[in-house]
């Protein structure tokens, strides 16, 4: 962060960017005078390393995971990620298929389909609610977002598009999730510095979804998980924040307005 100026950074190799950048805007604005005296916040689009070096906080937006993984790679995009992600310990978002991306491990994956960022120390279930056609919206319950000042205690609707879940948390570690790596169908992200692991960072738990359907219990080892507990949908550790649902197709800028105050939080 250079002095008064925040530079906030949106992946925007595909999907849905351009929604992103229209919310942060909108929670710039919601968190006047508040930014003003902290600070400029300039949003950036980031296609290039160059412009991912020049950001102190980015967003990676729901999409195509493996889409973006491939256009990410071919724009030799991957290993800047990765270190701004995992060594420089730059505050991120993913949403959706940006979860997917910063996950550890990924499964339903056959081995080489896609690349992976990492930062997340947890297991995720690509398209775990099913195909384009189960899509759904849930209101949700966000505790994070009742620790807020003038915090309005409203649901948070969640839109849900062939949405990820996380499906198991994993213990801290500095490199790789080897044991992840024997599993069928399961990526894993390379450690990019085995130095700069998350340690002894837990993931914290941030949101779940309660009595949805477990029908794919049966089909995935998602087994691990309580079933009381309901599906998880948010989740942080350290710099990294992920969700399972799609924020920005939403005109509702809370979490926004709460990311931005934790990134304003890390880079003072």
């Amino acid at each position: 962060m250079t002095p008064n100026v925040l530079r906030v950074g949106v992946l925007a190799l595909q999907g849905a960017f351009v929604e992103h950048v229209k919310l942060l805007r909108q929670a710039v604005t919601q968190m006047r005078p508040e930014s003003e005296a902290s600070g400029h916040i300039d949003i950036l689009e980031v296609r290039t390393a160059e412009e991912l070096r020049g950001c102190d906080a980015l967003i990676i937006p729901g999409g195509e995971s493996t889409t973006v993984s491939l256009v990410a790679e071919r724009s030799n995009l991957l290993e800047p990620l990765r270190h701004f992600v995992k060594v420089l310990r730059r505050p991120t978002w993913g949403t959706c298929a940006g979860l997917i991306l910063l996950a550890e491990s990924a499964n339903r994956i056959k081995k080489g389909g896609q690349e992976l960022i990492g930062g997340l120390d947890v297991r995720v279930n690509r398209n775990y609610f099913g195909r384009q056609t189960e899509s759904f919206e849930a209101d949700l319950n966000l505790p994070f977002l009742k620790e807020e000042p003038s915090a309005d205690h409203e649901p948070f609707r969640g839109i849900f598009i062939r949405a990820p879940v996380v499906e198991k948390l994993l213990p801290p570690a500095s490199g790789e999730q080897k044991e992840e790596a024997v599993r069928d169908e399961t990526v894993i992200a390379p450690a990019k510095d085995a130095t700069h692991g998350q340690g002894s960072w837990p993931v914290e738990v941030m949101a779940t979804l309660p009595g949805r359907t477990r029908r794919l219990v049966e089909k995935v080892d998602a087994a691990e998980l309580d079933e009381e507990t309901g599906d998880i949908i948010a989740v942080r550790q350290r710099n990294v924040f992920g969700t399972s649902f799609h924020p920005e197709l939403t005109e509702d800028a809370r979490i926004h307005v709460w990311w931005l105050r934790t990134v304003f939080d890390a880079c003072s």
